[in-house]
């Protein structure tokens, strides 16, 4: 058994001072929350006196939230499920059929993985509206699924490489198709990664901003972050009613987060083990 000493003291102490620095943006959206437009200019630090409710009812009226949240739901589920299939599959293919040109097509997605959003956001934009798809859930989600898929392929194809090819052969063996080797074999063993990149991708396009105000026109499409921005204009800046919608809106992903984080250990510690 491990005695306790001053270093381990010292240790838990740092680590309680650093999760309170990361904490400390948490209290100032939280408490401000509940304060008057008037109180947080006076002092932001300060607890809320007399909290009040007030601009969580005007925050989801103002910017409609039941509207704004049915549309982050539905692009953040359906872009999930679109990078899900379509990257576990490539890397599937990739990795287990290796050709020339198969290491040219998996050298690009790691290439594109690189190539900063503000390069292609132009281009994008025109192919999205050539296709038709501008100012759409639909058009959103499938800009997500090409150019958010290069990742998930970088972490399926390490994680299938983990796994032992005889698996595979014993079932094509017994008369399991390929499709079939995919779906019942390789599948089922792929969870703990598949709850990684589900959990990646879900904070990334829930919180994004930048994407959705490209694609995204109509108030009545608009998502979570693009509705929040509405608070904030040139020479106005509602802090009251923002910081109590920036509540609402972080609400869902931190208790998604906080319920699946187990899977994102889990993981990370048998991709460690297994490679």
């Amino acid at each position: 058994m491990n005695k306790y000493t001053y270093r381990t003291l010292i240790l838990e102490v740092f680590a309680i001072l650093v999760a309170l620095l990361f904490l400390a943006p948490f209290y100032f959206v939280i408490n401000n929350s509940f304060k008057t437009f008037a109180d947080i200019l006076i002092d932001p630090a300060s607890l809320a006196v007399n909290p009040t409710l007030n601009n969580y009812t005007t925050a989801w009226e103002v910017i409609n939230f039941p509207s704004a949240f049915f549309n982050s739901i539905v692009i953040t589920v359906f872009s999930n499920i679109g990078l899900v299939l379509i990257s576990s599959l490539a890397a599937y293919r990739l990795l287990r059929y290796p050709s020339k040109i198969n290491g040219i097509i998996f050298g690009l997605f790691i290439a594109a993985m690189v190539i900063p959003f503000q390069s292609i956001m132009i281009p994008l934009v025109r192919v999205t509206s050539a296709l038709g798809f501008a100012n759409s859930r639909l058009g959103l989600i499938f800009s997500y699924f090409g150019f958010g898929v290069s990742l998930p392929i970088f972490l399926y194809h390490g994680f299938i490489k983990s796994i032992p090819k005889s698996i595979e052969e014993s079932a094509i063996v017994d008369g399991c198709s390929t499709y079939g080797v995919f779906g019942r074999i390789v599948a089922p063993l792929l969870k703990p990664m598949t709850a990684t990149v589900l959990i990646l991708n879900t904070l990334w396009i829930w919180n994004d901003f930048l994407l959705p105000s490209l694609i995204l026109h109509d108030k009545e499409l608009k998502t979570i972050p693009l509705a929040v921005s509405g608070f904030f204009a040139q020479y106005t800046k509602k802090w009251d009613l923002a910081l109590a919608a920036l509540v609402l809106a972080i609400l869902p992903i931190v208790i998604f987060f906080l319920s699946l984080q187990k899977f994102i250990i889990r993981g990370i510690v048998a991709g460690s083990v297994k490679g």
